[in-house]
């Protein structure tokens, strides 16, 4: 029986060794898995509560002088294509690049936040990161415009068609030669859309707003017209109205505001149908920028022929003129006019452009006392070795 009793007693020690030999290996196991478990828990619930510190964009002086070049919401959607640009920029004098905001589409090209804005429907999120892509540019020094086609406007048409231009009769939306309708410039209700896409674009980190197709139009079937806001008022002073408008609702958000005019407004004394009248721009905007293409001047044009052969004669009678224009003008009311800063050409319609024209433009520029200019070009594709590098 003492055998017996030793026999078990042996078996029980050792069960007893194995289990606390066991117990060493797997408990600290069981524990650990535990532990990793509820500080993954404490880590996801960490998360989901930490709010993403909303951007507070970064802003760049204007530049002086200020040498910029254009850029479509699609290159700038694509960073491949848009890495292009920037590296000419990195390369050359160019400081400045105009990218677009709302285009002729009507189409917004970033996310936007503001509810009131939000509700209009107009986005068409082409430019995913734009305020990320701006701080990039300012990080660069690189200043940033934003580019708004105002009036011409195909989504707003749809949209709200009571604002629209109609056709004479006011039953159908007139349309332009190539197929585009237009917002009556005389819409009060639009000139607030507009102020609110102004903000919000100024929200993320525009450093100005460059507002296009702020007239009439000029083409297309202009006997059968008609204008729901604009019937008995002129043109011009249904523009002007929109000009103080702006002004007085942005004047004091310190953001820069700029106007494309005619290149013919320079020298034109009347609104040539369009309702752009030079002196009735310039009490409004930081910069007028006259779009002085030389390939937009009809012929005999200063007595040209062909005037697009021609570059630094054009631009240089043309911002002459202007020039001229605005002292005058400052001189007589006193008022504060806004800088000239011409669109120049880096293009060709008849005739092929390359270094020598683009450098007459900018040199036609130079020779009447202004040192600021952007390029444009549809394709962005610029003319490198017209550019000073860096």
């Amino acid at each position: 029986m003492d055998k017996i009793n030793l026999r078990r007693k042996e078996i029980i020690f050792l069960s007893l060794s194995i289990f606390v030999f066991l117990l060493a290996i797997f408990l600290p196991k069981i524990f650990q898995e535990h532990y990793s478990k509820n500080e993954s828990a404490s880590t996801i619930q960490a998360l989901s509560t930490t709010t993403v510190p909303e951007l507070v964009p970064s802003y760049i002086k204007t530049p002086e002088p200020l040498k910029g070049i254009y850029m479509t919401s699609w290159i700038a959607s694509g960073k491949t294509e848009r890495e292009k640009l920037v590296k000419l920029i990195d390369e050359t004098e160019i400081n400045s690049v105009v990218i677009d905001i709302k285009d002729y589409s009507g189409k917004i090209v970033f996310t936007v936040t503001n509810p009131e804005l939000k509700a209009y429907g107009s986005e068409e999120v082409r430019i995913k990161d734009l305020p990320d892509f701006i701080q990039i540019l300012h990080a660069k020094g690189i200043y940033v415009i934003g580019r708004v086609a105002v009036f011409q406007d195909a989504y707003f048409v749809k949209f709200r068609p009571d604002l629209a231009i109609k056709n004479k009769a006011g039953t159908a939306v007139w349309k332009d030669r190539k197929g585009i309708s237009w917002i009556d410039a005389g819409s009060k209700e639009y000139w607030d859309y507009i102020i609110l896409l102004a903000k919000e674009s100024h929200k993320i980190g525009f450093d100005e707003i460059n507002f296009d197709y702020v007239r009439f139009p000029s083409d297309g079937n202009m006997e059968d017209i008609s204008f729901p806001f604009s019937t008995t008022t002129p043109k011009a002073i249904v523009l002007k109205g929109f000009f103080q408008y702006l002004h007085s609702h942005l004047e004091n958000s310190g953001l820069k505001i700029s106007a494309d005019l005619f290149g013919m407004v320079t020298t034109s004394q009347n609104d040539m149908g369009i309702g752009q009248l030079l002196e009735n721009a310039l009490p409004y905007f930081d910069y007028i920028m006259p779009m002085v293409y030389p390939s937009h001047y009809g012929t005999n044009f200063q007595g040209f022929k062909n005037p697009e052969e021609h570059p630094y004669e054009v631009v240089k009678y043309a911002m002459e003129t202007a020039v001229k224009r605005g002292r005058i003008l400052a001189s007589t009311t006193g008022q504060t006019v806004a800088q000239f800063r011409p669109w120049l050409q880096d293009f060709g319609l008849r005739m092929t452009y390359g270094p020598e024209e683009v450098k007459a433009q900018i040199k036609a520029t130079n020779d009447v006392g202004l040192s600021s200019w952007i390029l444009w070009s549809a394709s962005n594709k610029y003319t490198k070795g017209a550019l000073k590098t860096e």
